[in-house]
């Protein structure tokens, strides 16, 4: 989101503090956030949106990974108050990475903004109907949250054996920290186990 608000025009900060968004005239919080997991409640988010649209800002909440998040704080169903718009990804928790397709939720003026932005081919055909069938199928959703949660469940016990320490996380995916983590990613890696390494975090 930074690089892209930044080619957009806009001066970007990013803040700890999540008090200090109110200040913005654009926020962007990643709900839940990526790598740690942490949740921003929604009460908190939805007064956050109030102080913005009082001043004609706009909150976007990234949710990618919501569908394996606490659903009850989601915004999806409060972007008709105006000044929210909510985002969502099928490259996560659907695992269609490479179909690079997502949607926006949001206000109907918003949206008629966003459309002429974009303008109508913004999204393949054949994208939108894997979109459209994976978003039908309720069926393996509820399967697949019980999965991912049993998944989980299995790699923090193998975590608390070997004494790895989990600081945080969706079922999607565990975010750990330690002294070596270059380490263990290189060993791993040469052993068909991908992690991910940021190289600005060097301990995750």
């Amino acid at each position: 989101h930074q690089r892209a608000a930044a080619i957009a025009g806009h001066a970007v900060t990013e803040v700890d503090d999540f008090e200090v968004l109110a200040g913005a005239d654009l926020a962007i919080v990643v709900n839940p956030n990526n790598p740690d997991g942490r949740i921003i409640a929604r009460e908190r988010l939805l007064a956050l949106a109030g102080k913005l649209r009082a001043k004609g800002g706009l909150l976007v909440v990234d949710e990618a990974f919501m569908d394996v998040g606490p659903r009850a704080e989601s915004l999806a169903g409060d972007v008709e108050q105006g000044g929210i718009v909510v985002l969502r990804s099928f490259g996560k928790f659907f695992g269609l990475a490479g179909l690079r397709l997502g949607f926006a939720l949001a206000d109907a003026l918003t949206v008629e903004r966003l459309e002429a932005q974009f303008g109508p081919w913004a999204v393949a055909g054949p994208a939108l109907e894997y979109g459209i069938r994976a978003l039908a199928d309720s069926g393996w959703r509820a399967e697949m949250r019980r999965r991912l949660a049993e998944d989980a469940a299995r790699l923090d016990a193998l975590f608390g054996r070997f004494g790895v320490p989990v600081a945080g996380g969706t079922t999607l995916f565990r975010y750990i920290g330690l002294v070596d983590a270059a380490g263990l990613f290189s060993v791993l890696g040469e052993r068909g186990i991908l992690l991910r390494h940021f190289s600005d975090r060097p301990h995750v």
